[in-house]
């Protein structure tokens, strides 16, 4: 039961199968909703926030009740950046435990074959070892910054885990890096540093600014994931694992941030200067996980970080720009 196994699912094949995507509106959902479709998965059940509080436990119960899934993939989650973190931390422990709590107990209770549970590579200690394996998973102490996000997210990991060793009842876990793609938060304050890069980017050239500054020196290394490839994943995990273990879901790829900025500069097409603020602060030096088990199973991501800028920053031009 401890090791990863290959399950003899059918979760490709019944293309009638009924599959509940939780947070389908967001970065991660989404990307899950048009790749299922794509394969031909079309009875997709789908509830808006505001159609379904799933921190609501009678809500959620009632829900699960009247729809019985057959698989659900638990995407929803209250996520933000640094600030965000530091701000409201009763609100990310409070409600990402009601959220798992909630649909991963209902989806078992109402007859779920399924579930598949997605965490963030938050989970580890901030000096866990690079890259970073899954049995690095509460090892050390957190990064203090977003602790309480991350014990919502191990705790997730734990309740599948138990679900699974005293009901024998399939629920995984795939923990995924730094995520980019259409959907992406391209908000000025609370966006993460890859489309914060690429908002400031397309301000500067729209406005034909003569340079961009970017806090710190460019030298920390990053691994970034297109969400299209995380979808693929997802559908992989549902067709072929069944396993105790959670599993780390990447790219394998490290970029600095230099790198990263050059690249994002380039696709956006900004002709002015890039200029390093070595005052700020530059963050963790490195960041990657350990992707060996899930290739180990035979799934490879397929989408470059070029190809993937670009189809990001069409998406943004044509959603967030035109608004």
């Amino acid at each position: 039961m401890g090791g990863p196994t290959h399950d003899s699912s059918d979760f490709l094949t019944d293309k009638s199968a009924k599959i509940f995507v939780a947070g389908h509106g967001g970065l991660v959902g989404s990307a899950i909703v048009r790749k299922l479709q794509s394969l031909g998965l079309t009875n997709l059940v789908l509830r808006s926030h505001s159609e379904l509080d799933l921190t609501r436990q009678s809500d959620v119960d009632s829900f699960f009740a009247a729809e019985k899934p057959q698989y659900v993939i638990l995407a929803a989650a209250k996520v933000g950046g640094i600030h965000a973190n530091n701000t409201y931390p009763a609100d990310f422990i409070a409600i990402n435990l009601q959220i798992q709590t909630n649909v991963i107990d209902s989806s078992f209770r109402h007859g779920a074959k399924k579930l598949l549970f997605l965490g963030s590579s938050c989970i580890y200690p901030k000096l866990a070892p690079q890259p970073i394996p899954e049995n690095a998973l509460l090892t050390g102490p957190l990064e203090p910054t977003n602790e309480w996000y991350a014990v919502a997210k191990i705790s997730g990991i734990k309740m599948c885990q138990a679900y699974r060793i005293q009901y024998n009842w399939d629920a995984i876990s795939g923990m995924p890096t730094n995520l980019y793609g259409p959907n992406d938060n391209f908000h000025p304050e609370n966006s993460h540093v890859l489309p914060a890069l690429m908002r400031r980017f397309h301000e500067a050239k729209v406005s034909k600014a003569k340079e961009v500054v970017v806090w710190g020196t460019g030298s920390p290394l990053r691994e970034f994931l297109h969400v299209d490839d995380l979808a693929d994943a997802v559908v992989f995990l549902m067709d072929k694992y069944s396993g105790l273990e959670h599993l780390n879901v990447g790219s394998g790829k490290e970029v600095t941030i230099k790198e990263l900025a050059e690249l994002v500069k380039e696709v956006v097409g900004f002709e002015g200067e890039l200029v390093w603020d070595t005052s700020k602060p530059d963050g963790t030096p490195r960041k990657l996980m350990d992707s060996s088990k899930l290739l180990g199973l035979g799934w490879t991501p397929k989408i470059s970080l070029k190809d993937g800028l670009v189809d990001t920053y069409k998406w943004y031009v044509e959603n967030v720009v035109k608004q």
